[in-house]
């Protein structure tokens, strides 16, 4: 699987799974990240990725004339991706080790459905408590109103993801 977020923002953009990444698969990843980059009208200024022997050149190349920068974590020096680290073992752990994946297909659905869910349900403590593509609600002043929230859950992938909605 390949992924990036922004660390700002921390929003997920799963770029792909594949069981057997080459360098062309990867290369023309990069290619499809710099084209989503350029129609949601981000820019990026950098992207640290690990010393992965499935990174081609060309894959830098195509990124460095998106003007994207790469910087190189250290060998075995994981803290040096932090944020995306962390995304990881929360896919693992939230998503994946409660799932049975069938095929490749199911593992994109899953993926894209557990993207969603991430950037906008799920609440992120580095970001206070925000989404990464939602707003904050307003507060909640009125005493009457919190006593009675009315809160109601949707179940997505079969209830392994739960998303909690106050409904007005």
């Amino acid at each position: 699987m390949l992924a990036v977020i922004e660390h700002r923002t921390r929003r997920i953009r799963v770029l792909g799974a594949t069981a057997h990444p080459t360098a062309a698969w990867v290369t023309q990843a990069a290619r499809n990240l710099v084209m989503d980059l350029e129609d949601a009208g981000c820019r990026a200024r950098w992207l640290i990725r690990d010393r992965d022997g499935k990174f081609p050149e060309l894959f830098d190349a195509v990124l460095a004339d998106a003007g994207i920068k790469i910087v190189l974590t250290g060998v075995r020096r994981p803290p040096m991706n932090s944020i995306m680290e962390r995304w990881v073992q929360t896919c693992r752990r939230e998503l994946l080790d409660r799932t049975l994946i069938w095929n490749q297909r199911h593992l994109l659905h899953t993926l894209r459905e557990f993207e969603t869910f991430y950037n906008e349900h799920r609440p992120h403590r580095g970001i206070s408590n925000a989404r990464p593509c939602t707003p904050l609600p307003p507060p909640i002043t009125d005493p009457d109103q919190i006593a009675d929230l009315n809160v109601r859950r949707h179940q997505r992938l079969g209830g392994i993801l739960n998303q909690y909605q106050h409904a007005a």
